[in-house]
């Protein structure tokens, strides 16, 4: 082990950079990160009341297309991870693979989308989840204050120990799945031995129309929003490649395996929920729709049980989500391509930890939060524009992988596509156009694409910003050169 680590060490080296963080990372740590990230509790706690809306129960039949899509593209984010194993992703893949201009792009792009998932996901925590544990009523106020809080304590923990935060998360992961799976099996011997709910109601279009259920732009495009939604954030793994063992073998796998094991593990919780209502007109309009299911099944302190396994488990998902875009900020800071990189790219012997970088992805999360304090409808927002930024950086990375990644060889030992190569890209460019389109044309989602939009124009500013401060850094190459590769043997 000590001769791989060294190995790795020497790797980053040649990148143009020496090794800070302790490997504390092992497999199934670098598993629980993107695990986490994905969090199908997050995901369907908080938007299966949107696809009751829009598609009625029968939209969960859709989960499954997602899942093939997006893990298509983890497969070619695990090639790109195999070739270039260092902190801030897409930013550090495209400055190499293409230049400093694309590389900066891409790593605004990704850092505007983890601020805003840090708030829709903590927001989500409380509105979902901690108020209903502690029979709070939910109001727009009171969901921002525990939400500050949140971040608070999730900001406090990152920079306490990233060790200590891994045993957080892998607990969390071990919540998620018991927790999940119990509540699953639960809901469906509810169904089959009790009084409650029916399995008709998985095919059911609940208070939407059958009619045109399958058009252009109609509920069942609609309710992929569930799965896309949900299944982002795998890529995380990556993010923490200087802080795993091993990591050119070890987060390749952890990225498709996190697909694949939530996809699973949500579709039998999804059938579960759908089939366990018992008045889907009623859930439909509830704003904790899933809280409401599994109050009117099992209710009592089975109830308060699962919703404190899942509190545990959408905690966790904010942590590692902060935790990724406090590595980004780092990895743009140390490149000295980040306002403010002097203290970003510091990290105290005390803790061998971006302590800078995680306080402000916590201050600029907060500030978001202000913004949208009492703004009853920011949640939904929230999330969609947090699932339209990762969609087109997942577009433009998997372009970039099509155009440039010859210019770092494969090596064997390593994650690579092989003759699968181009049925992979262009499934997973037909998924993301797919994605785009409903994500884009639709008119109910103007406001979250503005929110994406606000947040691409204040990345020019910083970018103009940035060329005036930093001229040499914003345009030199990052590190060294693919000629500086090993070759492939």
């Amino acid at each position: 082990m000590a001769s791989v680590q060294s190995n790795e060490d020497a790797l980053l080296e040649r990148f143009g950079y020496k090794q800070q963080f302790e490997r504390t990372l092992h497999r199934f740590e670098s598993f629980a990160v993107g695990f986490s990230f994905i969090s199908i509790t997050t995901g369907i706690f908080t938007t299966f009341g949107f696809v009751l809306a829009v598609a009625g129960p029968r939209g969960i039949w859709t989960w499954p297309i997602v899942i093939a899509g997006q893990a298509l593209v983890a497969l070619v984010y695990a090639a790109l991870a195999a070739k270039i194993p260092l902190a801030g992703y897409s930013y550090q893949w495209a400055s190499r693979l293409a230049n400093p201009t694309v590389g900066w792009a891409l790593g605004w792009l990704s850092f505007a989308f983890l601020s805003i998932v840090t708030v829709s996901v903590d927001y989500a925590f409380v509105q979902v989840a901690w108020q209903p544990l502690i029979g709070q009523a939910y109001t727009p106020a009171s969901a921002a204050l525990w939400t500050f809080a949140v971040l608070a304590l999730q900001c406090a923990l990152i920079i306490l120990s990233t060790r200590i935060t891994t045993r957080i998360n892998n607990a969390a992961v071990a919540t998620e799945i018991i927790g999940i799976v119990g509540l699953s099996i639960v809901l469906l011997a509810v169904v089959l031995f009790g009084n409650h709910g029916s399995f008709s109601n998985v095919g059911s279009t609940g208070v939407v129309g059958g009619a045109g259920w399958y058009g252009w732009l109609g509920p069942f495009m609609l309710a992929t929003l569930l799965g896309a939604y949900t299944i982002v954030g795998f890529e995380s793994c990556s993010n923490l490649a200087e802080e795993t063992q091993d990591s050119r073998r070890i987060v390749p796998g952890a990225m498709w395996r996190s697909v694949v094991y939530s996809g699973a593990i949500g579709m039998v919780f999804l059938i579960a929920l759908a089939a366990g209502i018992d008045s889907v007109a009623k859930v439909s309009s509830s704003a904790t729709p899933v809280a409401d299911i599994i109050r009117a099944d099992i209710g009592g302190w089975i109830e308060k049980i699962f919703l404190l396994f899942i509190c545990f488990s959408i905690f966790a998902c904010g942590l590692v989500i902060m935790i990724t875009n406090s590595r980004l900020i780092f990895a743009m800071s140390r490149d000295r391509r980040f306002p403010g990189h002097q203290l970003w790219a510091r990290v105290p012997a005390s803790t061998r930890t971006p302590a800078f970088s995680a306080l402000l992805a916590a201050l600029v999360s907060a500030v978001i939060l202000g913004v949208l304090y009492n703004n009853s409808t920011a949640l939904v927002n929230l999330f969609t524009a947090s699932t339209l930024m990762p969609a087109i950086l997942y577009m433009a990375t998997v372009l970039l992988y099509v155009l440039t990644a010859h210019r770092f060889p494969t090596e064997r030992g390593y994650f690579h596509l092989g003759a699968w190569e181009w049925p992979v890209i262009l499934g997973s460019l037909v998924w993301l156009t797919y994605e785009l389109i409903i994500l884009i044309v639709p008119h109910d989602f103007r406001t979250a694409q503005l929110y994406a939009l606000g947040a691409l124009g204040v990345g020019v500013v910083v970018y103009l910003l940035m060329l005036a401060l930093e001229p040499a850094a914003m345009r030199q190459e990052v590190g060294v050169s693919a000629a500086g590769l090993p070759e492939s043997r």
